[in-house]
């Protein structure tokens, strides 16, 4: 069976698209792992697979690049309403498209304005401040929050010091903490600038790798940092991938309400996949 596909990227968090509205399309983990793998497949962060849905506009299901699928992805939520919109799905706004779908996280909307996408959240939420995570050398002090996925934020007092090697080292070992078993975490470091700039590196669950960008890591961060004084909303970002992100919201006891997520959304090529006959 041959598949087209899209793949796009949200500030550097790649995705291979996939319209699945007939129903005809059936990935496996295994498939899905393939298609990620940046070897021997089309290569991507993870797969997003568009399906019809009666009460909005569409349905959102996000597979890690593992095969695994996710509750949510904030930078795939954001290449999904964007790929949503060039399938003809959505509502005409001054200047822009708006959409609405959902995921396994809840229900969102977005609007359109050509190659920047602005994404409402689902609501932050189990905030808790100052966690010490042991380690073998010591301990993480990092900070928890549920931005539809779950993560911990890292402040750092010198980002640009943090290694490539250190990301990973240090991202894996919070990520696989008994202490966030079974589900595990994704794990984000930050560093804020004197002009409130915020900067992060993330360690992503299921890629099991360092990402360009992590769209619910951004938002966990800015949000984060609000609780412990440091930033207000809106909150400026910039990702490794150097692209910018911009995360405004309403804080809460537990977290954040009414989250808005903006940045760029890109198309860069399209394909196809001969999908096997058996896994």
């Amino acid at each position: 069976m041959k598949i087209d596909f899209v793949k796009m990227n949200g500030a550097g968090n790649d995705f291979i698209m996939i319209d699945n509205r007939t129903g005809g399309v059936e990935l496996t983990t295994g498939v899905i792992a393939r298609l990620c793998d940046r070897k021997r497949g089309v290569g991507a962060d993870g797969v997003i697979v568009v399906e019809s849905e009666a009460v909005c506009d569409f349905r959102m299901r996000y597979y890690n690049a593992d095969g695994g699928e996710a509750e949510m992805c904030g930078n795939g939520a954001r290449c999904a309403a964007w790929y949503a919109v060039g399938l003809g799905l959505g509502t005409a706004l001054a200047g822009g498209t708006g959409v609405r779908f959902v995921s396994q996280a809840g229900p969102m909307s977005a609007t359109v304005t050509d190659d920047r996408v602005a994404v409402a959240m689902t609501d932050a939420t189990s905030f808790e401040k100052t966690v010490s995570v042991p380690v073998a050398d010591g301990e993480e002090i990092v900070h928890l929050i549920n931005t539809g996925v779950p993560h911990a934020v890292r402040l750092e007092p010198d980002w640009h010091g943090l290694t490539d090697d250190q990301v990973v080292t240090r991202g894996r070992r919070i990520r696989l903490h008994e202490m966030f078993a079974p589900a595990g975490v994704n794990a984000n470091f930050v560093t804020v600038g004197d002009d409130g700039l915020v900067k992060i590196r993330t360690y992503e669950r299921g890629v099991e790798a360092e990402t360009l960008a992590c769209g619910t890591g951004s938002v966990a961060a800015a949000i984060v940092l609000s609780h412990i004084g440091i930033v207000q909303s809106p909150v400026r970002l910039l990702t490794h991938g150097g692209d910018s992100l911009t995360v405004s919201f309403d804080q809460t006891a537990e977290g954040a309400k009414n989250v808005i997520l903006e940045g760029p959304a890109a198309v860069n090529f399209t394909g196809s996949f001969q999908l096997p006959a058996k896994e």
